[in-house]
C-alpha cells in the first residue's frame, strides 16, 4: 500500500466514523484541536497526521487508532442511512415478537396443571 491509498483510507474511515457519531466536521475538527480545511483536508487524502492527532482522532470517536488505517474497518456508505430509515420498524418488530413470546410463556403458566 502507498502512502497515498493509506492517506485516502485513513480519510474514508474517518468520514465514516464520524457520519456514526454524528459529529459535524466543526465539531470534530474542534475536539481534536485542528482547522476544518486541514481536517478536510485530511478527510480528501490530501494531508497526513501526527500519531498524536491519530490517537486523539481514535479517541474521540471511541476507536482503536489502529482501526483508522484498516481497510475492514469501513462500514458500508449506507449503514447508518439503512438503521435510521428502519430503526421503527425494527423496534416494532422485536417489540411484537417479545409481545408474543411474553404472552404465549404467561399462557401457558396459567394453562399449566
Amino acid at each position: 500500500m502507498t502512502e497515498k491509498e493509506l492517506r485516502v483510507l485513513l480519510g474514508a474511515n474517518l468520514k465514516k466514523y464520524r457520519s456514526i457519531r454524528k459529529f459535524t466536521q466543526a465539531e470534530f475538527a474542534e475536539k481534536i484541536d485542528i482547522s476544518i480545511p486541514f481536517l478536510s483536508d485530511i478527510e480528501n487524502g490530501k494531508k497526513w497526521v501526527s500519531p498524536n492527532t491519530l490517537i486523539k482522532m481514535a479517541d474521540i470517536l471511541d476507536v482503536e487508532a489502529y482501526e483508522l488505517l484498516k481497510p475492514d474497518s469501513i462500514p458500508p456508505d449506507n449503514a447508518v442511512n439503512i438503521i435510521e430509515k428502519y430503526s421503527n420498524d425494527l423496534y416494532r418488530a422485536f417489540g411484537n415478537t417479545l409481545e408474543e413470546l411474553s404472552a404465549g410463556y404467561i399462557s401457558r403458566l396459567k394453562n399449566k396443571p
